[in-house]
């Protein structure tokens, strides 16, 4: 029973740390004090080292030898790394998607685009009061158009690279604005006609739109 109890623990507290850095809570460059993060997190010494550690290995905490760890900085390099990597991915899932999808993955592709353009248009409009959701739904948008590659590794591999995609939307991203609307609807009616090209194409343009924005706002030196 302690060892579930433990688990558990060691998974929220995991979770929580995880988001709080991808969110930008936990600022780029923010030294990580473990007993300062038990009294926010709730989580023991040892159990808050084993998260670290497993945030290290997902390129989110960076490890200082005996110094300790700092949320993993940003950096112009490292945003243009995790962007190609998101584009590789992210295309050849895609191909994988459109080539096996069924009626289901399509009802996914619709409902997920349905969210997001109504957030989008809420954006529009200069409501900003929910950030947080608004990334969200374009996550489960870009999810949903992969979910029918046929391959969990690949999926997985995808989760994690678009996670570190995310930290810089939230970090350095805001709404781009009827361009991105756009992009994701030709993206979701490349779907529904199976056009794998068109699509890729698309993706390849809203990832660079999104890099040239985050750049064109200072926050990333």
């Amino acid at each position: 029973m302690s060892d579930n109890l433990f688990q558990t623990a060691g998974e929220s507290a995991y979770g929580r740390i995880r988001a709080d850095i991808i969110t930008g809570v936990l600022p780029p460059g923010m030294k990580l004090k473990l007993e300062v993060l038990r009294r926010d997190y709730g989580a023991s010494v040892s159990t808050l080292r084993e998260t670290l550690s497993r945030l290290v290995s997902e390129k989110l905490v960076l490890a200082e030898g005996q110094r300790g760890f700092e949320v993993m900085p940003i950096s112009v390099e490292n945003l243009l790394d995790v962007a190609a990597l998101r584009k590789f991915l992210e295309t050849h899932a895609l191909r994988q998607s459109f080539a096996q999808g069924d009626v289901d993955w399509e009802a996914r592709v619709i409902s997920a685009h349905h969210k997001l353009a109504q957030m989008e248009a809420r954006m529009a409009e200069g409501d900003r009061t929910d950030t947080d959701l608004w990334k969200r739904y374009d996550w489960l948008f870009h999810q949903a158009l992969v979910s029918a590659c046929g391959s969990q590794v690949l999926m997985d591999a995808h989760a994690t690279v678009f996670e570190r995609y995310l930290r810089y939307q939230m970090i350095a991203l805001s709404y781009r604005g009827a361009i991105a609307s756009a992009e994701h609807l030709a993206m979701k009616e490349a779907a529904l006609r199976r056009d794998a090209d068109a699509a890729c194409d698309l993706l390849a343009r809203h990832i660079q739109g999104g890099v040239e924005h985050a750049l064109g706002t200072g926050a990333i030196r």
